[in-house]
């Protein structure tokens, strides 16, 4: 199981979310509260800072080192305050099949594409997909696959959707480009008689909004050969959300303040990155949650099922 967050609203320092709280995304890689399986093959994020040079264009960051050793990641996260954040730790099966490189890190941004992709969770037997998802992508997305990943086919087919995947898409043409690669994988699985349990929960942002989907293909069908048993798919893996504002540490707790009705901030995440927790809300199985700013700085959140 990997584990993810998204923000987006003020600038807050990288090291508020990745170092120092009390359950940090960097600290759940090692010493996580839910799902206990660790996350040690990697880190990835895409930062978007409005004062940076060319503000549109997010920090890029990949390593496929343990974060909590990345001597750079934390000389990163002390400097950089981002307005909206993607970050991942990347967690794998134990075994020697699994392929370890930075090429296998998320996000997943291909050139030109404004949208930006992380993964939490797995599709069985993948290795035996890729062929019918071959024609669901478009060639100049397919030259630019260069890891092992399901997730970065999942990318691939998802972008090749969009009516434009070099501009941002709107939310509602977010929302069918996740329902159609989501129905194509679908498609390809009941090709090959595939029928497992395959978490799918997405991080999605191009800077100026979110989009996180908690969903998973035949829950609760497991192998009968207990070599491929996964015990990770025995729980939905978890999504959480909390709304507020000037989110950082207040009176020794880190939390988020203002309460939803006053929100200027959206933070999603595999779970909570602090401690109360009392302010945070899971997000339902089977649904993709969706975040942009308004003009007044408000939040507006939309929650949609799907198939």
């Amino acid at each position: 199981m990997c584990r993810a967050l998204l923000y987006l609203g003020q600038p807050v320092l990288l090291d508020d979310f990745l170092f120092r709280p009390d359950s940090a995304l960097v600290k759940q890689s090692y010493m996580p509260k839910m799902l206990h399986l660790l996350n040690l093959a990697g880190f990835g994020m895409r930062a978007w800072d409005t004062s940076s040079h060319e503000p549109e264009r997010p920090f890029a960051y990949a390593s496929d080192s343990i974060p909590v050793f990345d001597r750079n990641l934390k000389g990163l996260a002390e400097k950089i305050r981002a307005r909206c954040l993607l970050a991942h730790v990347r967690g794998v099966p134990y075994n020697t099949k699994v392929e370890i490189s930075t090429q296998n890190v998320h996000p997943f941004q291909f050139a030109g594409v404004p949208l930006a992709m992380a993964h939490n969770g797995d599709l069985v037997r993948f290795a035996e997909m890729k062929a019918l998802l071959l024609p669901h992508i478009k060639p100049e997305f397919a030259a630019q696959i260069r890891g092992t990943t399901d997730s970065e086919w999942m990318y691939a087919v998802l972008v090749s959707r969009l009516k434009d995947p070099y501009a941002r898409p709107a939310a509602s043409e977010l929302h069918d480009a996740v329902e159609q690669m989501l129905g194509t994988v679908r498609e390809v699985r009941s090709k090959l008689g595939i029928a497992l349990a395959s978490p799918v929960n997405l991080f999605l942002t191009d800077g100026s909004q979110l989009a996180a989907v908690r969903y998973t293909f035949d829950f609760g069908c497991y192998p009968q050969d207990p070599g491929q048993f996964l015990p990770g798919h025995l729980n939905y893996y978890s999504l959480w959300v909390t709304l507020g504002r000037d989110y950082g540490l207040h009176d020794g707790e880190w939390k988020m303040t203002g309460g939803s009705e006053n929100a200027d901030s959206v933070l999603v995440a595999s779970e909570p990155l602090t401690r109360d927790i009392s302010a945070w809300v899971e997000v339902p199985e089977y649904a993709l949650l969706h975040a942009a700013l308004r003009r007044n700085g408000q939040p507006a959140i939309t929650l949609r099922e799907l198939s």
